[in-house]
């Protein structure tokens, strides 16, 4: 009985050091402009674990820093879809998409295109 108990106490402890309280991870996160990365970044700072949080205008790749014993990627790529922006795993709902500004609708090609006029970093 002592055996069993070493081996579930030794299978515990390594899960947990197995998670990282400083994971690095990018993906990326559409968007077209200043106020997106704005909130981007914003909803993912407001998810528990997320210490740093980085969207490039131009690259649409957010870069984080995070806690894994606090959250994971699903749970960010999740608020982040919340607030109005398609990841690769998790597209925002039309409600959702529909409440960001209207220079927002990453979706709509006539917005994309001005911002690349713009010189605003938009795809």
């Amino acid at each position: 009985m002592k055996r069993i108990l070493v081996i579930a106490l030794i299978l515990v402890t390594t899960g947990l050091w197995a998670q990282n309280k400083n994971a690095k991870a990018t993906m990326e996160v559409d968007g077209v402009c200043m106020m997106c990365k704005k909130r981007i970044e914003l909803a993912s700072l407001k998810t528990k674990g997320v210490k740093s949080a980085v969207w490039n205008l131009d690259t649409h790749e957010l870069s984080l820093i995070y806690d894994e014993r606090k959250t994971d990627l699903t749970t960010i790529q999740e608020n982040i879809a919340a607030v109005g922006h398609d990841t690769k795993e998790i597209k925002a709902t039309e409600e959702a998409y529909n409440s960001v500004h209207a220079c927002c609708k990453y979706r709509d090609e006539d917005v994309k295109e001005d911002h690349k006029m713009e010189g605003d970093g938009g795809r």
